[in-house]
């Protein structure tokens, strides 16, 4: 009698768990990179992906009225999240503002417009697979294992240097949206990171 195979783990050979988020220095070694390649829209894309700090299905349809007013791009906007419905707001700084511009100009958009819009589907946005794409593509630029970033590792990036920096987790709750500090814990694994921080200022 023939016993049927056991399938394997789903996750076998792979990394699984939250992404790294990027560090300062790789974040401007990927700005750096599309800089000089002259790639407007990814740039913009990319810039904005790590100030406004929102998962990919809000980043992908964000349109060009909710971070911009009479031609010119926001210093603040709040769209509201997809997944809790609730808004959230987030900082747009000035190289970020600079590079979107250049995107809506260059790309002739319009208030009710995407600011990602589709290049096969008329009218409609980017999807998330693609973004994910452009992330990987952005990620193996400067020679990261793409199998530890995502789009995650985007929304966490600066979340992270701005915990690191001021040990402020209700600034950065709100900055990422999230209705109860238990969730931004554990998003940072700011618990696990603490801990190690204080191991290692201590000598035995």
């Amino acid at each position: 009698m023939a016993f049927p195979t056991s399938k394997a783990p789903w996750n076998k050979g792979k990394l699984v768990g939250q992404k790294l988020p990027l560090k300062l220095e790789q974040i401007w070694a990927i700005r750096i990179r599309l800089e000089i390649a002259k790639n407007i829209r990814e740039l913009a894309m990319f810039n904005m992906a790590i100030d406004c700090k929102l998962r990919s299905c809000d980043l992908v349809k964000l349109l060009v009225r909710d971070i911009s007013r009479n031609g010119e791009v926001l210093d603040r906007a709040q769209v509201i999240q997809q997944k809790t419905s609730q808004p959230v707001q987030f900082e747009i700084t000035k190289k970020t503002r600079e590079s979107v511009e250049a995107w809506i100009e260059l790309r002739g958009l319009s208030g009710m417009d995407y600011l990602w819009p589709s290049r096969i589907r008329k009218f409609d946005h980017i999807t998330t697979h693609q973004y994910a794409r452009l992330v990987k593509k952005w990620i193996t630029s400067i020679g990261l294992d793409p199998s530890v970033y995502a789009t995650h590792s985007m929304r966490r990036s600066k979340a992270t240097l701005i915990y690191k920096k001021t040990k402020n987790l209700r600034a950065v709750q709100l900055l990422l949206g999230h209705t109860n500090m238990s969730s931004t814990v554990r998003y940072l694994g700011v618990e696990v990171e603490d801990a190690l921080e204080i191991a290692e200022s201590i000598e035995i």
